[in-house]
């Protein structure tokens, strides 16, 4: 019996063989996702991730410990590089480690652009389902780089 993840898994390997650019492989570049960045990101993303820290819903408690205004924590930004990876592979894919590094804080009224790069393909097993990827992630903003890192992905065979 064929199920539809089977369906949509054969018809998605079809489609890759038939276009061998569209298959992962080091060096291709994932299209950038630009995202602006408000306030109401800021805040939702630290009250979403339980960060009650006072630099990222108060403006005048960030200026009195020297920032400009409030910023995006790291929490957020993780689950922003999660979705850009998950949004370009498809969502059965699944993030197996993610080490980021903040540069450039995230200030309301700016932009973050996330970019990807593959820097590796690994695929294990006899029948090449085992398809993991390894993508560098950079997330820029007007001051500069604000996230920077590496993504190891599991491709499910649904989403090659």
């Amino acid at each position: 019996m064929t199920t539809e993840a089977d369906a949509d898994a054969a018809g998605t390997r079809a489609a890759r063989d038939a276009d061998p650019a569209a298959a992962p492989r080091p060096g291709l570049e994932l299209p950038p996702l630009t995202l602006p960045i408000t306030r109401t990101l800021i805040v939702s993303g630290a009250i979403a991730s339980r960060d009650y820290q006072d630099v990222h819903h108060d403006a005048e408690a960030a200026r009195g410990k020297g920032s400009p205004d409030i910023f995006m924590n790291i929490l957020t930004t993780n689950g922003l590089v999660g979705r850009y990876l998950t949004d370009h592979f498809g969502p059965h894919s699944v993030l197996r480690k993610v080490a980021i590094r903040l540069g450039a804080p995230n200030y309301p009224g700016d932009t973050m652009v996330l970019r990807g790069t593959i820097t590796d393909v690994d695929t294990g097993g006899t029948d090449g389902d085992d398809v993991t990827v390894q993508v560098r992630v950079v997330g820029a903003n007007g001051l500069g780089n604000h996230v920077t890192g590496t993504v190891t992905v599991e491709l499910a065979a649904v989403a090659r």
